[in-house]
């Protein structure tokens, strides 16, 4: 699994990816989290507001923190 955190690096984006990693953790899955700051990439996933989540190249939210228990959630679907 792929998760990319999409954003310009600011303190939500950081937060996020804490968040992501911790849902991981907490489901024992295998992952790579990775952070994207080129807007160009960013722009491609056509999301209107960061910090935003990828999982294996689809968009599952954008313009949020979420907690690591609902990003765990989502992550289970």
């Amino acid at each position: 699994m792929i998760i990319k955190i999409l954003g310009s690096g600011c303190s939500n984006c950081a937060k996020l990816a804490s968040h992501a990693q911790d849902a991981v953790d907490m489901l024992n899955l295998e992952a790579t989290i990775k952070k994207v700051t080129d807007m160009q990439e960013i722009m491609a996933y056509n999301i209107l507001r960061t910090p935003a989540m990828v999982v294996d190249g689809k968009v599952l939210f954008s313009g949020q923190v979420l907690s690591a228990e609902k990003i765990a959630e989502l992550l289970s679907q």
